[in-house]
């Protein structure tokens, strides 16, 4: 006869046999879940992808949209981590798919990624060229179709060229106040009154928006509410659009401390300071470690970046209100001695000057070896990058015309005639492609992203100029959401080599 003891043992195994059945069919019949390393950015965006949930040591087939991109093994875990894919060049703006898909069934999961190119400085990038080389919704050929998407009315001239940061723009007015619209709509955000005239553009990054002003203040604003971060004291007259770098905000300053500032962007404390001879409206370009910046004392300078000292610079025979440009090693900058230079990055040798007919306060656009600079004759003019020769020049009916903006085969362009105040011109020929009357002078510099080009006008308002519904700047039928049942795996994929097994915490 068996005891209360022994009777108990074959229940507690078989109750210990089903809990462990149910905790293994529980993991074995885990849903398949992924992660993206980023949930936005531009085309050609490196995405990471990793997964759990999987069967253990079987192949999964990693779609962007309906293209398959990458075949990865997982590990005995059923996981795989940061398996690498990019999207395409051609990927439109808006919501996109990455699927991740066992290749011998239809056993997988979905994540949307956001393709969304930021213009969030003046450069664009902190180099200075002012190129969005991510465009691929306008171009020469659908660019003549623009036409005006919304406007938002400042009821004060906008000098301050805009930003675009994760769908919204900020922008600066004359009449004090620091703007955020949504970059779809134009529907106000939020506004933040500084007190003073605003003619600087604005900075974006890690979530804070940086503005100088007339008064010589620099903001700090949170991109999201406009809540005041930091404020820090300059000088008067801060023309100079801050660039933002590395963690670091560097601005130039007028009367009468006529320095170039370092300011560390998440607590605006100031890290160096570098003194030139006069005004700074220059707006500092970074790159390789070193500060680039004209100043109203004829000079062009080159600054450690970390440190503030003088690496060279570069006598002109005016004052240098133009930002510069750095490319390949080279400096593109004018001068109000009506010369564009390039010079060398490293020594601040000239390399080539060109001659123009008027000052040249734009600050040049770099794309592709070409140069884009506007001169106050009136003219745009296109110099090769390399040896300054003219290759073409366009005759606008003004004197002075903003900083142009490059992109895909584009370049655009502000004047100060009211008929015809922006300019759509081909970036290889200097053919017309299409011209806006806003009906006042645009100074502001044109910003172009996701297919919309934004800027300012002395009319007091923002503009977005875009595509019409249903031409070129239709979302492709590839970014709807995929059924994985119709996803067609490459067999002529190459699986890489499962990776290393990391905590759940990671995924």
């Amino acid at each position: 006869m068996l005891t209360p003891r022994e009777h108990s043992q074959p229940i507690a195994i078989s109750v210990f046999l089903s809990v462990a059945c149910l905790l293994l069919c529980g993991i074995a019949s885990a849903a398949p879940s992924i992660n993206l390393s980023k949930k936005s950015g531009p085309p050609t965006s490196k995405i990471l992808v990793s997964g759990r949930g999987f069967e253990p040591n079987v192949g999964v087939d990693i779609f962007f949209d309906t293209k398959d991109k990458a075949l990865v093994v997982t590990n005995g875990k059923g996981e795989f981590h940061d398996s690498r894919i990019y999207a395409p060049r051609s990927a439109r703006p808006g919501e996109h798919w990455v699927t991740a898909l066992e290749r011998n069934n239809d056993k997988g999961a979905q994540r949307s990624f956001l393709v969304q190119t930021d213009w969030s400085q003046f450069h664009f990038d902190s180099d200075g060229t002012r190129l969005n080389p991510y465009e691929n919704v306008l171009n020469p050929r659908t660019a003549a179709n623009l036409s005006v998407k919304w406007s938002y009315n400042t009821y004060d001239a906008v000098y301050s060229s805009p930003a675009v940061a994760n769908g919204v723009v900020y922008i600066g007015s004359l009449n004090g106040y620091v703007y955020a619209l949504d970059a779809r709509t134009g529907a106000k955000l939020w506004g933040y009154y500084t007190g003073r005239a605003l003619a600087s553009s604005p900075a974006v990054g890690d979530g804070v928006v940086f503005i100088g002003s007339e008064s010589g203040t620099m903001y700090a604003l949170k991109a999201r509410t406009g809540k005041l971060l930091w404020s820090y004291d300059i000088a008067f007259d801060a023309f100079s659009e801050p660039t933002l770098a590395d963690g670091i905000v560097y601005i130039g300053s007028g009367d009468p401390d006529y320095s170039v500032h370092a300011l560390n962007a998440r607590t605006g404390k100031q890290l160096w300071s570098y003194r030139t001879g006069s005004y700074i409206t220059s707006s500092p370009a970074v790159a390789n470690g070193v500060v680039y910046v004209g100043s109203w004392d004829n000079n062009v300078y080159a600054l450690n970046a970390h440190t503030g000292s003088r690496l060279w610079s570069f006598a002109t025979d005016s004052y240098v209100s133009s930002s510069p440009a750095i490319v390949d090693g080279v400096v593109y900058v004018g001068s109000a001695d009506d010369n564009v230079y390039a010079l060398n990055a490293q020594t601040g040798a000239k390399l080539w000057s060109y001659a123009t007919d008027g000052y040249v306060f734009s600050s040049p656009a770099v794309a592709n070896g070409v140069v884009y600079v506007g001169s106050f004759d009136g003219h745009l003019y296109v110099l090769n990058a390399h040896t300054g020769a003219l290759l073409w020049s366009y005759p606008l009916p003004n004197e002075e015309l903003s900083s142009p903006a490059v992109a895909n085969g584009v370049v655009y362009v502000g004047s100060d005639q009211p008929e015809d105040s922006m300019y759509a011109l081909d970036a290889d020929t200097g053919a017309l492609l299409w011209s806006y009357p806003s009906g006042w002078y645009v100074y502001s510099s044109p910003v172009v992203a996701n297919g919309v080009v934004y800027v300012g006008s002395y009319d007091g308002n923002v503009y977005a100029f875009g595509l019409p519904d249903g031409d070129g700047s239709k979302r492709d039928a590839a970014s709807q959401r995929p059924d994985p049942r119709t996803l067609r795996p490459d067999f002529s994929l190459k699986p890489s080599q499962p990776a290393a097994t990391r905590s759940g915490a990671e995924l």
